[in-house]
């Protein structure tokens, strides 16, 4: 299935073996369609798909890509499949993505979130096939200091709760990694992600589709608690013109980089479940709120400008129409044609950014008039 559109990334990954850990995720699959489409030979690697309602079941994805099975933290297993495939191009999802569930299993979190992207770099080190390396983190990365300003790549990095500072960890050994062996390593930092295909405990929407598919009212722990939500195609995006700017000059984009939402996309979680029961068409949701819960950060926020002026990255979607595009997906799961859908919605993404692109090319031609 490729795109009929331009290749907005210059062919760079048509043909190139391009390993995905994490495919069987939620950002995994969706970029694992999108490398497909392009038109790349994809290695994914990862645990068991956690639901059989997710993307890369409903999508078919087994079929149509080298799917195979393992830990990040199996180092041997890990180390196997790039002496194998000899991949040229790596994108790294595999992770504990939960905040909560990092409370339950701090440890498992850190081995998983830590060493396995440090069992992925040393074989990143170790394979000269290797050009190009995204490292995926997220905003949640950063010494969180309730600031109304998004952090910049170039802030501290922290973390309050064992996920997030996971995430900080993980940052740091890329950056040694990257500046101790000059290797072709970027991360990226992404907001709220939403999109058809999660499933994932303690999220706003997995957790709203499941309620309103029952008729019960949407449980909500942290009504007041402004994210920055944005489609997965948008970091997708980014990671993709991160993982071609480092295929060919590392020197320019082998740095961290953040990929937000537009600015009228941060919205409370309570604002959210409002337009998520709107677009369902009835239901309501309660406030749960908990002051003896775990901590969860109450504001985030992404600055986004470095991607803007040095990768010409720009979002493409306001939350009213993130939100739209994730509601189609929930809709019409059960239907026989969800990767026709998975695959329209990247073709309508792409025909977006190629306008776009047009747009900001013109403005530059009449500036330069």
């Amino acid at each position: 299935m490729e795109l009929a559109q331009k290749d907005l990334f210059g062919g760079v990954f048509r043909n190139k073996r391009v390993l995905v850990t994490g495919h069987t995720g939620f950002k995994g699959s969706w970029l694992s369609m999108w490398l497909d489409a392009l038109g790349a030979k994809v290695i994914g690697y990862a645990l068991p798909p956690a639901s059989d309602y997710g993307n890369f079941v409903l999508c078919g994805l087994k079929d149509k890509l080298t799917d195979l099975r393992g830990d990040v933290c199996d180092r041997k297993r890990l180390a196997e499949i790039f002496d194998v495939f000899q991949p040229e191009i790596v994108f790294h999802l595999a992770a504990q993505p939960i905040v909560r569930k990092s409370y339950r299993v701090p440890a498992e979190t850190f081995e998983t979130n830590v060493m396995g992207c440090v069992n992925l770099l040393e074989n990143v080190r170790k394979t000269g096939s290797v050009r190009s390396c995204v490292i995926v983190t997220s905003d949640k990365c950063y010494e969180n200091r309730e600031q109304i300003w998004g952090y910049r790549e170039s802030d501290a990095m922290g973390g309050y709760d064992p996920y997030s500072a996971s995430k900080g960890c993980a940052e740091l050994v890329a950056s040694a990694y990257r500046r101790s062996f000059s290797m072709p390593v970027a991360t990226a930092r992404a907001g709220n992600v939403i999109g058809g295909g999660d499933w994932s405990e303690d999220r706003l929407l997995p957790d709203c589709i499941r309620s309103l598919r029952k008729g019960e009212p949407v449980g909500v722990r942290n009504p007041d608690a402004v994210r920055p939500w944005q489609f997965v195609l948008e970091p997708l995006y980014g990671y993709l013109l991160l993982a071609a700017g480092l295929f060919s000059d590392p020197q320019k984009t082998a740095e961290a980089w953040n990929f937000g939402p537009c600015g009228g996309s941060l919205a409370s979680v309570g604002e959210v479940a409002d337009a998520v029961i709107g677009l369902w068409g009835d239901g309501s949701w309660e406030d749960l709120s908990d002051p003896d819960s775990d901590h969860e950060a109450s504001f985030l926020n992404l600055d986004c400008t470095k991607a803007n002026a040095l990768l010409g990255w720009f979002p493409q979607l306001s939350l009213k129409e993130s939100l739209g595009m994730t509601m189609e997906w929930y809709r019409g799961f059960e239907r026989p044609d969800v990767s026709a859908l998975c695959l329209g919605q990247i073709r309508d993404y792409t025909a977006r950014v190629e306008e776009s692109r047009g747009k900001q090319s013109g403005e530059k031609g009449d500036r330069a008039g």
